[in-house]
C-alpha cells in the first residue's frame, strides 16, 4: 500500500510548481525581496518557513473543532508567533551572525501571507496529516523559489556561493576574472530579486499556458 495517495502527493508536488504560492499565487514576496543576496540566508529562510508551516498546519487542525470562530485570527497568530520564536532561538543559538543576517525578516514570518493563508483555507478544514503535507509543500514551493533567486543573486553579484569562491578571485584575477569577469552590484540590490522572481514567472507561464491569466 501506498505510502501517500495522490491526492496527498499533489499536496507536496502541487506547489513546487503549478500552484506555486510565489509566482502563481504571488505571496511571501517580501523575503524573496530582502533575503535572498545569499544563497545561505535564502536555505534557512525556506528551513525555518517549512517547520513553522508544517507544525503550525498541525496544530491549527488538531485545534480546528474547539477553536471559537470569532478569535480564529488570533488563535493562529499565537501558534505561528510561537513557533517563530523557537526558530528565532535556535538560529540565535547555533548560527548567530546568519541570525543577524536575516534579523527581522524572521519575525516576519509572523505575517507571512502563506502561513496565514494555508491556516486559513487548509489546516481548519482538513486533518493533521493532510495538513502537516500541505504545509510541507506550500513551504517547500516557497524555499524553491527562494533558494533559485539566492542563487543566482550571489553566484552573478558576489561570484560565490554559500560563501565559496567559485568563480575565481577577484583581487588577484584568478579564474573568470582573469578574462575580464567582473561580479554584477545591482544583482545585490532587491530590485534584481524582483527581475529574477519575474523571469522565473515568465518561464514558468511559457511552459505551460494553462497557467496564462486571460485577460
Amino acid at each position: 500500500m501506498a505510502l501517500l495517495s495522490k491526492k496527498d502527493r499533489g499536496l507536496i508536488l502541487d506547489p513546487l510548481a503549478d500552484n506555486n504560492p510565489i509566482t502563481i499565487q504571488v505571496l511571501g514576496i517580501c523575503s524573496a525581496l530582502a533575503i535572498t543576496a545569499q544563497l545561505k540566508a535564502s536555505i534557512v529562510m525556506g528551513i525555518s518557513v517549512m517547520f513553522v508551516l508544517g507544525v503550525g498546519n498541525v496544530v491549527i487542525s488538531l485545534m480546528r473543532n474547539i477553536i471559537p470562530s470569532k478569535i480564529r485570527i488570533i488563535v493562529q497568530l499565537v501558534v505561528v508567533a510561537a513557533l517563530v520564536i523557537i526558530v528565532d532561538q535556535v538560529l540565535k543559538a547555533f548560527a548567530y551572525e546568519l541570525s543577524k543576517t536575516l534579523s527581522v525578516f524572521v519575525g516576519l514570518i509572523i505575517t507571512n501571507c502563506i502561513i496565514m493563508g494555508r491556516f486559513e483555507a487548509f489546516a481548519l478544514g482538513n486533518g493533521p496529516w493532510r495538513s502537516f503535507l500541505d504545509g510541507i509543500g506550500n513551504a517547500a514551493g516557497y524555499a524553491l523559489i527562494l533558494v533559485i533567486v539566492g542563487f543566482f543573486r550571489e553566484l552573478l553579484g558576489s561570484g560565490t556561493l554559500l560563501g565559496f569562491k567559485v568563480l575565481g578571485d577577484p583581487i588577484a584575477k584568478t579564474g573568470l576574472y582573469g578574462i575580464g569577469y567582473e561580479n554584477n552590484g545591482f544583482m545585490l540590490l532587491s530590485p534584481m530579486a524582483l527581475i529574477v522572481v519575474g523571469i522565473i514567472i515568465w518561464v514558468q507561464r511559457s511552459r505551460n499556458k494553462a497557467l496564462i491569466e486571460e485577460n
